[in-house]
Order: C-alpha cells, then structure tokens, then sequence
C-alpha cells in the first residue's frame, strides 16, 4: 500500500511540474500606447498632439518601433510584447485602432499590465 501511495505521490510532484501554462485571452483595441497616455481620445489612427493634429500618428509610431498596446473595454491597458512586436510592430500595424483577441501570458511589470504573444484574432475593424 506504502508503494501505491508513494507512486501517486511521485506522479502528482511531476505532474504538478510539467503541467501547461494556460494563456489568457484579452480582447480590445490596439492603440499606440505613448499617444494613448498623453490624450486618452489617441485611440485611432489619427492624434491630439500638443502642436495640432497628426495624420497617421500611429501607424509611424509603431512604424518606428514605439510600443504599442491592447485597450479593453474597462479600461485597462496592456503594453504588446512577444513576437507581434517583433520588427517594428509588423504584425500590429495593419490591426491599429481595430479591436482583437490576443492569447498569452499577462504580467505586472512594475505596475504596468503586459502581455507576450504570438498571434491574435481580429474581432472587428
């Protein structure tokens, strides 16, 4: 019986080691995160800048490998990271100001809200 237990024991430690992160799926709108902390209106394409209004603000932000960020709809804001941020936000730039799904890990960095991933799921433009 000491064995049996002993073997269930040994097999939950291993399991309890080798078992799979879970991602979370955040769903919301791709906003350039600088722009969007200076105005929050800064959620299209377009921005409120302090010299007058800026045509494609976004777009050249992220272009330039300004990092940006996933809005949701109560507000918070998590900062894109992981391979959809990879050479310059290629992988974000054709989604800014669209709202989509992104699966992977969140974290706290120092009190602000991150999320790495790999891909994401266009909801709506």
């Amino acid at each position: 019986m000491r064995r049996v237990l002993a073997g269930f024991s040994i097999a939950a430690v291993v399991l309890a080691f080798s078992a799979p992160v879970f991602a979370e799926t955040v769903k919301g709108q791709i906003v350039d995160m600088a722009c969007y902390n200076a105005d929050k209106s800064n959620t299209g394409v377009d921005h409120k800048m302090p010299k007058g209004d800026t045509k494609d603000c976004a777009l050249g932000c992220a272009k330039a490998g300004q990092p940006m960020a996933l809005l949701t709809s109560d507000g918070k804001v998590y900062e894109i990271s992981g391979s959809l941020a990879a050479d310059k936000n290629a992988k974000l730039i054709p989604h800014i100001s669209h709202t989509v799904e992104i699966t992977g890990d969140t974290m706290n960095h120092g009190g602000k809200m991150m999320i790495m991933a790999e891909s994401l799921k266009m909801v709506s433009k």
